[in-house]
């Protein structure tokens, strides 16, 4: 059997921008040009924008998969789409442009290895750029793409291109942006996408897909420090596995492998490790992202929501949280107010101590001040007081120890997504 399809490097993207941007056209371009799509989905595409009025096929639909979707004319939820050429294989999430679905960019943000950014030739930066470029900063995304799109419609001007691109690179010295690249495009007509434009002869660049292909993708998680967020305890009782106890879950960073010596937080409980399965297979050494059973030598009291780290790499321990945040709710933060804390496996009541600042949008600067309100796709720095530590890194370090979502109490619903920071308060190392 072929395997070279499944060995191939996998590359997770993100397209954001305001309304009408192109974000989705874009797609169905990158998809169509490489030839990700099927005959029947082609004829099915046809179709829709024969019904809708449209005198050419709206690639747009490839992505628009709701019937809602596709009768408002916008996108207003993540669209994945999935597709490959012979050098990589690509995960796209295609955000909503609208201001009140910022939320939404950061669910498909917060795994993409790189963020692509339209620009209207038409309009330039707007605050919609300056949102979505904070969010990308935030989520330490490794690589920022500014697609400057509908350049068919300012003549292939070299001059707004480069105006553009001035202005973008401003934002870039604020948000401490690394990495980032400009591509003058056309998603409607393809220039510069998959093909090099000729009517963009001033532009020396690549492609796009091109450099899709090329772009190095993030930090490899085996080698950050090793995380194991145990998820569950499994205790068969039969007779097959009469003594059998082990500890599955999801390593979320680093290697652990069968002699390694390792620490249970927050007990602070030290063992070995005996076995390490995945399914009916035994494994001398597992990666993080895989999903195994990790047993140990002792028989140690360990529970969901515990952490098996190495003994020579400790984790941060505490109950005072220091971390920035997307407000995804209508309702909005209540200082003082109780919620639901979910980290990796672990689950906890925390209580709002304070709001820091709020991050004006459209200047980028942090506004202080004591009645702060942090509405629905606000986004601030706040700190936590949870009922009990949490075993945790910076989101700088790791992106899923790193994190965490808060939850309303009552209705249950996911009102915030954090990104751990540094602070100094009541942090405990383990030892």
């Amino acid at each position: 059997m072929n395997t070279g399809y499944l060995d191939m490097e996998l590359l997770r993207f993100t397209t954001a921008g305001s309304v009408d941007d192109g974000k989705s056209t874009l797609i169905g371009r990158l998809l169509y040009d490489s030839k990700s799509i099927f005959e029947d989905q082609m004829e099915a595409v046809t179709a829709a924008s024969n019904r809708l009025g449209n005198i050419e096929v709206n690639l747009a639909l490839l992505t628009d998969g709701l019937r809602a979707e596709r009768e408002q004319g916008i996108t207003i939820d993540v669209a994945y789409r999935y597709f490959a050429t012979p050098k990589r294989k690509f995960i796209i999430a295609d955000t909503p442009g609208h201001i009140e679905y910022t939320r939404n960019m950061v669910t498909g943000a917060s795994t993409a290895d790189a963020a692509i950014i339209l620009i209207d030739a038409r309009n330039g930066i707007i605050e919609q750029t300056l949102r979505h470029s904070y969010i990308a900063s935030l989520l330490r995304i490794p690589h920022i793409i500014v697609a400057v799109n509908k350049m068919d419609l300012v003549d292939f001007s070299e001059e707004v291109f480069n105006k553009i691109k001035e202005e973008y690179l401003a934002i870039v010295e604020k948000l401490d942006i690394k990495n980032v690249y400009f591509f003058p495009i056309s998603a409607k007509d393809g220039d510069n996408v998959v093909e090099q434009s000729k009517r963009t002869s001033w532009y020396k660049g690549t492609p796009l897909l091109k450099l899709l292909e090329e772009l190095p993708v993030r930090l490899d998680e085996s080698k950050l420090a090793a995380r194991f967020p145990v998820q569950y305890v499994i205790r068969p009782y039969n007779d097959d596995f009469h003594d059998y106890r082990g500890y599955a879950g999801r390593i979320a960073g680093g290697s652990f492998k069968v002699g390694d010596r390792i620490t249970v937080l927050s007990s602070g409980t030290t063992s070995t490790i005996f076995a390490i399965n995945e399914g009916e297979r035994e494994l001398e050494e597992a990666f993080a992202p895989q999903s195994v059973t990790i047993r140990l030598s002792d028989n140690v009291d360990v529970s969901r929501g515990d952490m098996i780290v190495k003994e020579k790499a400790p984790t941060k321990v505490g109950s005072n949280i220091s971390l920035m945040i997307c407000w995804l709710n209508h309702s909005p933060l209540r200082i003082g107010g109780k919620y639901i804390i979910r980290h990796t496996t672990d689950e906890v009541r925390g209580v709002v101590k304070d709001v820091r600042f709020k991050v004006n949008i459209n200047s980028l600067e942090e506004v202080y001040g004591e009645s702060i309100v942090v509405g629905m796709n606000d986004i601030a720095h706040i700190t936590l007081k949870t009922s009990r530590p949490l075993k945790y890194d910076s989101y700088a370090e790791n992106r899923t120890t790193g994190s965490l979502v808060i939850i309303d109490e009552y209705t249950f619903e996911t009102v915030g997504a954090g990104m751990i920071v540094p602070d100094l308060e009541d942090q405990t190392f383990a030892i």
